[in-house]
């Protein structure tokens, strides 16, 4: 899992892929869960989605290499299910590398801005208020 150093300061790995595909960390965040529950539908709900949004991410995840990233059963006698396959485990592992990298790489630069951010550490409010308007 991705380190946060920062307080409030998270850069996001997206990777746009042609065809207006994209990874992120939402799809990687679906594979994790999808591996801990052997569902796509109790993975999207514990993610606030509905069955049909996990199972068109799952979908799309599916579509954009050439190996699934999750394989599915119907339900039946014993109901349904769904795998994270060997490929889906790599593309997890190898994403959250991606962003323990650009964490690091970015260190740096997120501590200057989490220095020199207008609010105040923990108060959740601007340093600078707008004067109040004129009557």
């Amino acid at each position: 899992m991705t380190e946060t150093f920062f307080a409030g300061l998270t850069p996001v790995l997206k990777v746009d892929f042609p065809h207006a595909e994209r990874l992120g960390r939402g799809k990687i965040t679906l594979l994790e869960h999808i591996r801990e529950t052997g569902s796509i539908s109790a993975a999207g709900r514990a993610m606030g989605m509905s069955y049909r949004r996990a199972w068109l991410l799952v979908s799309a995840l599916n579509a954009m290499f050439v190996e699934d990233a999750v394989s599915s059963q119907r339900g039946g006698k014993l109901g349904g299910g769904a795998v994270v396959t060997p490929f889906g485990e790599e593309l997890i592992f190898r994403f959250r590398s991606m962003e323990a990298k650009v964490n690091t790489a970015l260190a740096d630069e997120l501590a200057w801005l989490e220095k020199n951010r207008s609010f105040h550490a923990g108060q959740g409010e601007p340093a600078f208020k707008a004067p109040e308007p004129r009557s």
